[in-house]
């Protein structure tokens, strides 16, 4: 038996003019046009210089069969047309926009207002609750809604009901005017060291940012740490584990003329602890200093024991509030930071009292080359 040859194809040759053949040399290598033209390009071209439909469909990694479709568009209506697709009328939407609206107002609502525990929706379950209640909230088409058309109602309104964006609500009606009298404030202490360096003799007032950072954990390693190793992994190695010693906070005052800073560590952060870093401040600076202090609303600044103490000496201090939930205009908060990003950072210590030592060498480190912190927005006071 022998195998016959193939036959010859009984497609007609695409016959091109030398404009239609320069278009679609263009076109197969346009770096810009839409992919699918750039394609039919590809095809038409292959197919005018003598290739056959099979080599076609391997070089551009297509069907024989789409690549037959377009090569007898192409013979039977014109190249223009073959390289396009025929226009066809969209199809009118399926869901309405009542039926979007509703998935809006299901999606903008919690899932407990409808007897479930979740807190937040999830396009699972927003899908599943859309689907089961379609039918009576009288939208019947999204009775088969999948999560992609549940995703689809929602981006389009760019919502994300299963996503939570934290904020804070303003509790201080006189926020606006507190914040104002503790930016003047601090433009008041840089004008009077207008150069950056401490001034030679203090100030009759003096400008003392005041504040707490409570929660410290004193953190003791369970196995040694093992020091970077020259071509292997170029980090510190740390066991998972590690044994709570207790916390400690952090009681600092820093002088905005200076940068001087007095700190206490104790375990605790009440009204006498807070009073005996006042102490601290009133035997450092000269008897006819007037300490101004500004700091936040805790209970232990305010307190009866701490007014007490304030009377026994009567014009020393004298203290400027920031607003409710507005401590960030503290710039003791600045001062934290850099300790965390220092001395703080990954630290670890075999009891608490190591840890209150190694905070006080931090301390001490920092006086030694202080670093004056300036409030340098200042905008907001010309308005």
């Amino acid at each position: 038996m022998h195998r016959g040859m193939a036959g010859k194809s009984r497609r007609a040759k695409l016959v091109l003019t030398p404009e239609e053949v320069e278009r679609l040399e263009r076109l197969r290598r346009s770096q810009t046009a839409p992919r699918r033209e750039v394609q039919r390009a590809e095809i038409l071209w292959c197919y005018h210089a003598g290739e056959t439909v099979a080599e076609i469909a391997r070089k551009v990694s297509m069907t024989r069969t789409s690549v037959a479709k377009w090569v007898g568009k192409a013979l039977n209506v014109g190249l223009a047309a073959g390289l396009k697709d025929a226009y066809h009328r969209p199809r009118e939407p399926g869901i309405t926009e009542a039926a979007k609206a509703w998935g809006v107002h299901l999606a903008c609502s919690k899932p407990k207002e409808y007897g479930y525990a979740a807190e937040l929706w999830t396009r699972q379950s927003l899908a599943r609750h859309v689907r089961q209640q379609a039918v009576a909230a009288g939208h019947p088409v999204l009775v088969r809604a999948a999560k992609a058309t549940v995703q689809r109602i929602l981006t389009r309104q760019a919502l994300r009901p299963d996503k939570v964006t934290y904020y804070l609500e303003r509790r201080d009606p006189a926020f606006e005017i507190k914040m104002r009298e503790v930016r003047l404030v601090y433009q008041e202490v840089m004008l009077q060291n207008p150069s950056g360096g401490s001034p030679e003799a203090p100030p009759r007032m003096i400008t003392v940012s005041l504040d707490e950072k409570p929660g410290l954990q004193a953190l003791a390693n369970t196995a040694p740490d093992l020091p970077p190793v020259a071509s292997q992994p170029s980090t510190v190695a740390r066991d998972h584990e590690y044994k709570r010693l207790g916390t400690a906070s952090i009681l600092a005052a820093l002088d905005l003329q200076t940068g001087q800073v007095t700190a206490r560590v104790e375990r605790r952060h009440r009204s006498r602890e807070f009073i005996a870093l006042l102490q601290d401040w009133d035997r450092y600076y000269p008897p006819e200093c007037t300490l101004r202090l500004v700091l936040d609303n805790h209970s232990a600044h305010l307190s009866k024991e701490t007014q007490a103490d304030w009377a026994t000496r009567p014009h020393r201090f004298k203290y400027l509030l920031t607003p409710t939930h507005g401590s960030g205009l503290n710039i003791v908060e600045t001062l934290f930071g850099k300790m965390a990003r220092t001395f703080l950072r990954h630290i670890r210590v075999q009891s608490w009292e190591e840890l209150r030592d190694r905070i006080r060498l931090g301390v001490s480190e920092i006086n030694a080359a202080p670093v004056l912190h300036r409030w340098k927005k200042f905008d907001a006071l010309l308005t």
